[in-house]
């Protein structure tokens, strides 16, 4: 769960969200994905397959003891204790209890437990990716409902400043110091920014429902979220150079240790194969006893028969692989192939390990060259939407151009916050990869 700690930052209260509302820190949205994905929880199943896999294959060492018994009847001629036939029905109850030991295989049991617990390994590292690839979809959605809801913010503070713009000028209309021509087209910039914040208010809510749904939320109500600003969130995560990311992702990365467990499985099944070309030795005990019953003639009771036929054998088996037809050597063949594909698919992980983060670390520095062309851009736009609001006032400007002014300045607040998260959100990938 390191992962989670990474973004524990963002476990403080920052921005607008409605009072009435329950308030998700994304600690808490990365918490509940965790918990309700059905995904996450399939790989939990699998990598349970993969424990008992294991414990099989250890077990496998141990002896095996069984016990059978046996009843027999024969209806016509029967062949007696003195091993003569005669015509008679005979019926004959037998008990045994055996079992046997591998005591050489060629390593196959041991090389059979090694490869097991490396797919017990790759397993846990599968699980592990996975809940990374939750961590980052709950992020990714958690940032755009932040950017949705600065977004609204912006829009309702545009059309708050239009509201008191419109009350005053109709002040000055009643008093004749301004043309009605004048108001309407106030009234019509009003209208237009109600509309934006409409619009804003449905982004925002379509966004925290795509983050209600990567979550697994059954209900969807009273939803809302809370962070620090974007703001605090850069100023607490450095821009990582790609080298640096790249070298620890490779110790560190679950998708790299479940390749490499993949691999030493991979060598370990070409050594289980191999041990097809030696001999292997089992020992094996027995222990049995019988009784026998013909018709008309003398039997002995069944406890004297059961406690004087007893028997217990002791042995050793041998077997000498000679001629197979070629099946060991096609399985050393294939699980050499088998080795140079996971080889290969090892090169690949590692080379779009590496895609990944160079392209992560390249859109960040794109996005913070963005923001900081955007906060300039705000900063001149503020000062152009000043001066047309005094050339307005001054009867030097007409209302065209001071709502073109307000316009801009509103688009260039939504393009620096688009900026500003999106270069927040690729500081956090890059830190995200490195672990």
């Amino acid at each position: 769960m390191k992962t989670i700690t990474i973004l524990t930052c963002l476990l403080v209260a920052g921005t607008f969200t409605l009072p009435a509302q329950r308030q998700y820190t994304l600690f808490e949205c990365i918490e509940i994905a965790l918990e309700n994905n059905r995904d996450i929880k399939q790989r939990a199943l699998g990598k349970q397959q993969r424990e008992i896999a294991y414990s099989q294959a250890r077990a496998d060492l141990l002896p095996n003891l069984n016990a059978s018994a046996g009843q027999n009847f024969v209806f016509g001629r029967s062949i007696g204790l003195d091993n003569v036939y005669q015509n008679t029905n005979s019926s004959q109850t037998s008990f045994n209890i055996g079992g046997d030991i591998t005591l050489f295989d060629g390593l196959r049991m041991k090389h059979n437990i090694d490869a097991r617990r490396a797919d017990m390994y790759a397993s846990e590292a599968d699980l592990e990716k996975m809940r990374d690839d939750i961590i980052l979809s709950v992020s990714t959605a958690f940032l755009q409902a932040l950017l949705n809801q600065e977004l609204l913010q912006i829009a309702e503070n545009q059309l708050e400043t239009t509201d008191a713009d419109l009350q005053r000028q109709s002040q000055l209309v009643k008093s004749g110091k301004m043309a009605q021509g004048e108001l309407y087209e106030l009234e019509a910039q009003q209208a237009r920014e109600e509309l934006n914040r409409v619009q804003a208010e449905s982004n925002l809510k379509l966004a925290l429902l795509d983050l209600a749904q990567v979550m697994e939320l059954e209900a969807f109500h009273d939803f809302a979220i809370t962070a620090p600003s974007a703001e605090v969130l850069i100023n607490e995560t450095p821009l990582l150079a790609t080298d640096a990311v790249y070298e620890s992702a490779i110790a560190n990365r679950p998708e790299i240790r479940g390749m490499h467990y993949r691999l030493e499985s991979s060598e370990k099944e070409l050594l289980m194969a191999r041990s097809g070309y030696y001999p292997s030795l089992s020992f094996g005990a027995s222990m049995g006893t019988g009784y026998y019953r013909m018709s008309g003639r003398d039997n002995d009771p069944f406890a004297a028969q059961f406690r004087n036929n007893i028997s217990n054998s002791l042995g050793f088996s041998l077997r000498i692989p000679i001629f197979n037809r070629f099946q060991v050597r096609h399985n050393v063949r294939n699980a050499e192939l088998a080795i140079a594909n996971t080889r290969l698919e090892m090169d690949k992980t590692r080379i779009e390990l590496r895609k990944r983060i160079e392209q992560a670390y390249f859109n960040a520095v794109g996005a913070r060259g963005r923001w900081e062309a955007a906060e300039k851009s705000v900063v001149a736009s503020r000062e152009s939407y000043r001066f047309a609001e005094e050339k307005y006032e001054s009867g030097r400007a007409n209302a065209y151009e001071l709502f073109l002014a307000k316009n801009n300045l509103t688009q260039v607040l939504g393009e620096e916050a688009q900026a500003k998260y999106e270069y927040a959100f690729r500081l956090k990938i890059l830190e995200l990869l490195k672990n």
